[in-house]
């Protein structure tokens, strides 16, 4: 079985490009700067069913995102998790917080509706850049 991302992951983001185990997305809303990371292997759910090289790999590819994102949109936390709850896939979101934005101090999920990117290509190529894909 081959790697696949799953459609809704596809529909709501963005490809940024591929790290070495992952692959990296825009999340289209630009209320928060939002990655999300996806093993580039099949048939994962949880992080306990990647092999130790690749977790190892995983939280390597998180470091990176989490510096570039707090760099570039100046931010006051990252928040990082992987729930699954709505997509079985494994996948990591990686989301820059702000003590302002629209959903400070609880999670982002389920606030507001989702304001897409106008240039939602320009800023996955920016990130490409800075996370040197």
């Amino acid at each position: 079985m081959a790697f696949e991302l799953h459609h809704r992951l596809a529909a709501d983001c963005f490809l940024i490009g591929d790290f070495s185990l992952c692959r990296a997305l825009l999340v289209d809303d630009n209320r928060f700067p939002w990655c999300i990371l996806v093993p580039r292997r099949a048939a994962l759910c949880d992080l306990h069913d990647l092999a130790e090289t690749d977790r190892a790999a995983l939280f390597d590819e998180i470091d990176v995102v989490s510096r570039v994102l707090k760099e570039l949109h100046g931010a006051d936390k990252i928040n990082v998790a992987a729930l699954g709850n709505q997509v079985p896939q494994l996948h990591v979101h990686v989301i820059s917080r702000r003590v302002d934005d629209a959903a400070w101090p609880g999670p982002v999920w389920g606030v507001g509706t989702a304001v897409p990117y106008a240039e939602g290509l320009a800023e996955a190529a920016q990130l490409k850049q800075a996370f040197k894909l």
